[in-house]
């Protein structure tokens, strides 16, 4: 009986590679569907989005960032809390946990507040952003804009990704607000540090520099947010399916991305930082 059934090590190896040069191919023209994307956003950008993406721009802005308040309260209020409980014992054990301000406020600006407002805002935000445009995509109103002569990237994408970007440093910055005064009320009112070194180390330690930081993270965050967001919602398959698929690569998408250019960022912000101030010393 002949064994053409019984995989062989060749074909396996011929099947293997064949499957991994189809990824290749298929990753490198997302990427350059991605790139044409975002440079089709910038055109529009730079010759102006108009009076009515203006106005959907101001729409947008309350949707993602009034109606995101209640949420970002609560994750930047807990990230300080929980950070000054995890770190209060360690300080404690040292003879240090008056110095506790400082190691918060800076975790918090620098690193974690904006980090987690943006993934927050890319489950809640990206995700509201990719259905509703996969819906209009799969219900072919976009193709109605396209036959009305109204481009769907100056209409559709551009007041998003302004909003995004406009929305999530002002979130961020009630968010660093919050989980400041989240881990001051469990250090001073829980763990018994006292009031004034804490607030004076807070200051001591934390300068305009990190500040501009966790601004300037929060900026990029709400391109990718925005940005992949829509694509996502453009390029969804058909039925409700597809827009179900694209919303979940859509978080999943932006939660890997927020996390690859938070490090690319920490790196770069770390070094110029040693390059400015070589000498400078540290919180403790």
């Amino acid at each position: 009986m002949p064994d053409e059934l019984t995989p062989r090590p060749g074909r396996t190896l011929l099947s293997a590679v064949s499957a991994l040069g189809a990824w290749t191919t298929e990753s490198i023209q997302a990427v350059g569907d991605f790139g044409g994307f975002m440079l089709s956003v910038l055109y529009w950008i730079i010759r102006g989005p108009g009076r009515r993406s203006v106005r959907d721009m101001f729409a947008q802005m309350y949707e993602m960032g009034t109606r995101s308040i209640p949420v970002v309260m609560i994750t930047g209020g807990f990230i300080g809390a929980v950070l000054a409980i995890e770190t209060y014992p360690q300080f404690h054990q040292i003879g240090i946990a008056n110095r506790l301000g400082g190691v918060i406020v800076v975790s918090v600006v620098k690193q974690l507040g904006p980090i987690l407002t943006a993934v927050m805002l890319a489950g809640r935000v990206g995700g509201a952003m990719t259905a509703e445009l996969g819906t209009m995509k799969v219900t072919e109103q976009i193709d109605a804009l396209r036959t009305m002569a109204a481009d769907p990237v100056r209409t559709l994408v551009v007041p998003r990704i302004l909003a995004c970007v406009l929305m999530t440093p002002v979130l961020t910055t009630y968010s660093d607000a919050i989980g400041i005064l989240g881990g001051w009320a469990v250090a001073v009112g829980v763990e018994g540090v006292r009031n004034y070194p804490f607030w004076h180390y807070a200051q001591v330690g934390t300068d305009l520099y990190a500040v501009n930081v966790g601004l300037i993270k929060s900026i990029a965050f709400g391109i990718v947010i925005g940005a992949i967001a829509c694509y996502k919602g453009f390029r969804c398959g058909s039925g409700a399916q597809g827009v179900g698929r694209a919303c979940t690569e859509s978080f999943v998408t932006s939660f890997c991305i927020i996390l690859v250019v938070n490090f690319v960022l920490a790196v770069a912000f770390n070094n110029i930082f040693v390059i400015l101030w070589p000498n400078r010393p540290g919180l403790l």
